[in-house]
């Protein structure tokens, strides 16, 4: 069983504040990543929320947050209600010049590997490079 982190990366031409308030506040989150009912970005603060293929099963997602350095680091466990596995997401933001690099690192996916092909790491490969690379880009870098 292959233990490797999935890590994607992307860049974006806006300052750093504005990746993290997309990162960090409700209101932006839901116009890019999910709905969720509430987030605070601290330490323990526990959510949950739907997701899955579109034309397939939707899984309850439990997160907790374990790691907030501000403007630069969040942290939150990912799990799925009544499946086995836990594993962790970590976004880390990093100046590069006058745009932002941000780092997605995925651990623990090997946790998931009996849960059938929806918990394929090929798929949550698909699913975070379409977030970082289409959603969050197109939400940060809006067409003019």
């Amino acid at each position: 069983m292959e233990k490797k982190p999935l890590i994607v990366e992307s860049i974006y031409s806006v300052p750093i504040e504005k990746v993290w308030n997309a990162l960090t506040n409700n209101n932006e989150l839901k116009k890019w990543y999910f709905q969720l009912q509430d987030f605070k970005p601290k330490v323990g603060f526990k959510f949950d929320f739907l997701g899955g293929p579109d034309e397939g099963p939707q899984f309850l997602h439990q997160c907790e947050i374990t790691q907030l350095e501000a403007g630069k680091k969040l942290a939150y466990t990912w799990k799925y209600d009544n499946y086995p596995g836990n594993s962790e997401i970590t976004w880390e933001l990093f100046e590069a010049g006058d745009k932002t690099r941000l780092t997605l690192t995925h651990t623990g996916l090997d946790s998931f590997a009996e849960n059938g092909k929806d918990f394929a790491k090929d798929s949550f490969k698909a699913g975070w490079s379409y977030f970082l690379n289409d959603a969050l880009k197109k939400h940060l870098e809006p067409e003019e």
